[in-house]
């Protein structure tokens, strides 16, 4: 092993061995003179042999330093240094005799040859440094066994302080539980899963809020009277004379059945703008006397294709030709005048609210005098008749309830128009021949306003009815204006095609008998 790098190779060779003084004849006459073992062997090898391992001798480095001189340890030249003494002292086999004293060999162990095979001085290196030694592998450490170390020694192959494992409490996984089994435990401290009631009185026994528990004392009706019930009939009405709800978003874009073109729409807007609501107009003395005696007199216009008949008082007969257009015809006088009808007046709030009414009638027998009637398939044909109100003034050429101020049920599809000129909304089933039909108003003073109820009647019967001002469509449905009983209200019937009529304003002959007239 080198221990030094070659910078620091000291080549001066080392120092011969120290030449040991000759000892007196004295001191060596009792010894018998031995040659030394290394020159014996050399005799005893043959001449080959020995040159072969001088030759050996010097290749191996010394065991100090790898680059000393080879020669460094080789014996030196010549004869031994005892070798003239002991020839003049004595002859024969004393020449070969080794030197006094141990050889130089002994004297450095750390330097001797490689080829030596005397075992060096001092104990076996295992003894001394049994870290650094290679050979040593095999040999017992020092010290005491592992067992009889100390028990705070961290030995892997010594066994753990304390007995076995086996002999250690509550360690082994198949030994009992210590104590006596829970069958023998007390009573309080039975395991969750143990069906043994628990501890102590029902709980009903000392708890006065349990719920499965009647309460004490006598019942309630033992100890108190009877508390009396409210009577809730005497102040809710019966609700089955109510109107219906009115119906949210049911309006049409256009009726499944006729409509008019929007030129002929565009055009009743336009007339209604040049034309605005007349204030309520004072009527005559021969005004006065048809309206107390229900002689309404009808007024059709020059765009009405048809005619119009005069019966008796307060009836009248109407027909229209195939090809006729939109039409509307007006009663005069109106039916309801503000001046004289209105429950806000004085002189009128004791007679309670106002109604006004008419009838009409399609004749069974309206097919048999009307072609365009009888092909459309004998009764089950659209009735294109429309019964409403209108304020004045009102263009004559649109169907009712289709503009401001007006409204109307159509006959064809059964819908309610109030100042709609699109679709109207579903009220009715359609009108069919042979059957009577009615409409009214009733205007009622309810704290200084007035309340317009809407009702439509069937052969004799109220059968739909609508509050005027009841909540509608903000997008869709427009103002009621001129219907509020502010202005002047006539009969308005519309017709549109053929169509055959007969129009009642005598109260003695009508089906239905509406009070308030």
């Amino acid at each position: 092993m080198c221990f030094g790098s070659k910078d620091k190779t000291d080549d001066t060779p080392a120092p011969r061995p120290a030449q040991q003084h000759q000892q007196s004849p004295h001191a060596s006459a009792g010894k018998v003179n031995m040659p030394s073992p290394r020159h014996s062997l050399q005799q005893q090898r043959p001449q080959s042999q020995q040159q072969q391992y001088q030759h050996q001798q010097q290749q191996q480095p010394a065991y100090g330093n790898p680059n000393q001189n080879q020669n460094d340890y080789a014996p030196p030249s010549g004869p031994p240094p005892n070798f003239g003494h002991n020839q003049q002292q004595h002859s024969g086999g004393n020449d070969y005799a080794p030197p006094s004293g141990p050889p130089p060999s002994w004297g450095q162990n750390n330097q001797s040859s490689a080829d030596d095979f005397a075992p060096p001085p001092g104990p076996p290196p295992s003894h001394t440094r049994p870290y650094q030694s290679a050979g040593d592998d095999f040999a017992p450490p020092p010290g005491p066994p592992p067992s009889h170390r100390p028990p705070m020694n961290n030995d892997d192959f010594a066994p753990p302080p304390g007995p076995p494992p086996s002999h250690r409490q509550q360690q082994d996984d198949f030994a009992p539980p210590p104590g006596p089994p829970p069958s023998h435990q007390q009573h309080h401290q039975h395991q969750q899963d143990d069906f043994a009631p628990p501890p102590g009185p029902p709980p009903s026994h000392h708890r006065q809020d349990d719920y499965t528990q009647p309460p004490p004392g006598p019942p309630p009706s033992h100890s108190q009277p009877e508390p009396k019930k409210h009577d809730w009939e005497s102040f809710v009405p019966d609700t089955a004379l109510f109107p219906p709800p009115p119906a949210f978003f049911t309006g049409y874009d256009r009726s499944h059945t006729t409509n008019a073109t929007e030129e002929e729409a565009n055009a009743g807007e336009a007339w209604c703008a040049q034309n605005p609501l007349t204030a309520p107009m004072d009527l005559d003395p021969v005004a006065l006397d048809a309206l107390r005696t229900h002689n309404i007199r009808l007024m059709s216009s020059p765009q009405f294709r048809g005619k119009l008949d005069w019966v008796s008082s307060g009836v009248w007969k109407g027909k229209t030709e195939k090809a006729a257009g939109d039409a509307c015809i007006i009663s005069y006088p109106p039916l309801y005048c503000v001046k004289y009808d209105s429950p806000l007046i004085p002189a009128n709030q004791a007679r309670g609210p106002k109604t006004i009414y008419y009838e009409v009638t399609i004749p069974r027998s309206a097919g048999s005098n009307n072609p365009f009637l009888g092909a459309m398939g004998g009764g089950n044909e659209e009735i294109t008749l429309a019964l409403g109100f209108t304020a004045l003034p009102y263009p004559a050429f649109r169907m009712p309830g289709w503009h401001r101020g007006s409204l109307a049920v159509h006959g064809d599809d059964g819908h309610k128009y109030v100042n709609d000129r699109w679709g109207g909304k579903d009220f009715t089933r359609p009108f069919r021949r042979g059957e009577t039909y009615g409409l009214g108003m009733t205007f009622t003073n309810v704290g200084g306003r007035l309340d317009v109820n809407v009702f439509f009647t069937r052969e004799g019967r109220i059968t739909e009815q609508w509050d005027l001002h009841e909540e509608g469509d903000a997008e869709q449905d427009l103002p009621v204006t001129g219907l509020e009983g502010f202005h002047d209200l006539s009969c308005a019937i519309g017709t549109f095609s053929a169509v055959e009529f007969e129009a009642v304003f005598e109260p003695g002959r009508w089906k239905f008998r509406p009070q308030g007239i």
